[in-house]
């Protein structure tokens, strides 16, 4: 595997520069699954503003969408599990 430029890691960095990136992290790791709804609901947020955020996820690599009949599922790439990990090491 090559090594990621500095503009790819940069773009990696992006996607959970954000407190409420990092609670949408946490969120799918415990509940994967979760539509834009649920996920707006759980985390107490406007649906566009958790939409953007979650565009952003998913541009980084660290969340994936796939789609079932009306509603669009979201869960953790196995790089957004990795940074959720280290992630927890700064705590």
């Amino acid at each position: 595997m090559r090594k990621k430029t500095n503009r790819e890691l940069e773009r990696i960095v992006k996607g959970f520069a954000s407190h409420r990136r990092l609670q949408i992290l946490k969120l799918l790791s415990k509940e994967p699954e979760l539509s834009l709804i649920e996920i707006s609901e759980r985390v107490k947020s406007d649906f566009k503003n958790i939409s953007a955020h979650i565009h952003k996820m998913t541009i980084a690599g660290l969340v994936m969408k796939r789609n079932e009949d009306k509603l669009v599922r979201h869960t953790l790439t196995r790089r957004g599990n990795l940074v959720l990990k280290f992630v927890r090491t700064l705590e």
